[in-house]
């Protein structure tokens, strides 16, 4: 077929537009499916819903277009400077003697390996906990004030400043400075949210910025970010990019919102609805205090002193008789333990006069002792001949002297 194309290009005089259905059939058949990675530039989605855009690399370029059918699908935005992988086939414009590249599919050049890298990060980072439910903090429902950790200068902070101060201007704001993207970012957003932690200064966090590519916002799946989002004491909102983009700050964060302002509605109570729930909440204690009064009014209206009065008597009679009744029990018991005591008493006076000395000796009994040695005399080994003994009576002692000896041996 190329000799007999050559054959014809050098034998024969064509138009324009057979040379240009000549190209359009060499190309469009040469390369029906290829893949092209190169940088975006002069990108310009359409109003019917079409992307166009050129793709080039240091030394060339080439047209591209992206269908709305197409389009609508991909995962991310692309913009110029970015650069991309595309899948599609060449194709020639008659009407200008131009080829393109239609693409049929789109991501960031790249974006294979780092997904994959954050698909694992993910899993890693679930299994030890980081992203369960159950870790989640409630956001304050009126917090005084709230913490945006991103750029100074990005338009996303513009918007939540203005949304905060639209909705409720007796909330504070603070806005801790990083930069949201490159290699600073990750630890610049970790010192902030430190920083708002150790000294208390806000009691709800924004993190996050506006959209980008996935490069872009990889500062923000980084695992040293996710921890400290995970461990802060104040409760985060990860707010990173549109409502497509994500971040595994999303997971780790006790809210997620879909953009920097979706972050601050959600942050930040309406004022105006505030002060209706404090109206209906008064309307309601003084609804429930009239009716509490007025109950109280009717029951004491159903009273009348004799009623009041015998009333009391009804209330007082039981407790009455439960007192007498128990005091009659107590006096009984008493008088009881006093009997009982009284007997023990008489036994231990008895015990203790049979066992006196005194009452011993008035029954002609006599205690008889050595003189010398102050022994008691107990029987006639005791003594001898000649010894003074003392011999006490009931009332008194007798002296004497031992002469004689009798008695049993």
């Amino acid at each position: 077929m190329i000799d007999t194309m050559q054959d014809i290009l050098t034998t024969e005089t064509l138009s324009v537009t057979q040379l240009t259905d000549i190209l359009k059939e060499l190309i469009e058949g040469a390369f029906p499916l290829i893949t092209v990675e190169g940088e975006i530039s002069n990108c310009k989605p359409s109003s019917t819903g079409h992307l166009y855009f050129t793709l080039k690399d240091k030394n060339s370029a080439i047209s591209a277009v992206m269908f709305k059918g197409r389009y609508q699908h991909i995962s991310f935005f692309p913009k110029d400077g970015q650069k991309v992988k595309v899948k599609g086939s060449l194709s020639v414009y008659k009407a200008r003697g131009t080829y393109q590249i239609i693409i049929t599919a789109i991501e960031p050049a790249g974006a294979g390996d780092i997904l994959a890298m954050l698909e694992e990060r993910k899993k890693r980072l679930n299994m030890e906990g980081l992203f369960d439910s159950k870790n989640k903090k409630t956001l304050p429902f009126f917090p005084k004030t709230i913490g945006l950790i991103s750029s100074p200068t990005g338009a996303g902070t513009r918007d939540v400043i203005q949304i905060v101060q639209r909705r409720n201007p007796k909330i504070s704001i603070i806005v801790f400075p990083t930069p949201v993207q490159g290699e600073e970012a990750a630890e610049g957003i970790i010192k902030q949210i430190h920083t708002a932690n150790d000294y208390e200064l806000a009691d709800v966090l924004i993190v996050g910025r506006g959209g980008g590519s996935l490069e872009d916002l990889l500062p923000f799946s980084d695992e040293e970010v996710v921890r400290t989002i995970a461990a802060s004491e104040i409760p985060v909102i990860s707010a990173v990019g549109h409502e497509i983009d994500w971040a595994l700050s999303d997971y780790a964060a006790d809210m997620r919102a879909p953009t920097p302002s979706a972050a601050a509605e959600l942050a930040t109570p309406l004022y105006t609805e505030i002060l209706e729930r404090i109206d209906n909440s008064k309307h309601l204690l003084l609804q429930e205090i009239l009716h509490k009064n007025n109950n109280m009014r009717l029951l004491i209206k159903s009273f009348s002193v004799e009623q009041l009065e015998l009333r009391f008597r009804n209330i007082e009679q039981p407790i009455l008789k439960r007192f007498d009744d128990a005091k009659e029990d107590l006096l009984n018991s008493l008088l009881e333990k006093i009997k009982l005591y009284s007997q023990r008493v008489e036994v231990a006076k008895n015990k203790l006069e049979g066992a006196n000395p005194t009452a011993i000796l008035a029954r002609g009994y006599s205690m008889v002792r050595d003189v010398e040695t102050g022994t008691i005399i107990r029987n006639v080994q005791d003594t001898q001949n000649g010894k003074q003994i003392k011999i006490t009576a009931a009332t008194a002692n007798i002296i004497a002297k031992v002469t004689n000896i009798e008695g049993r041996k």
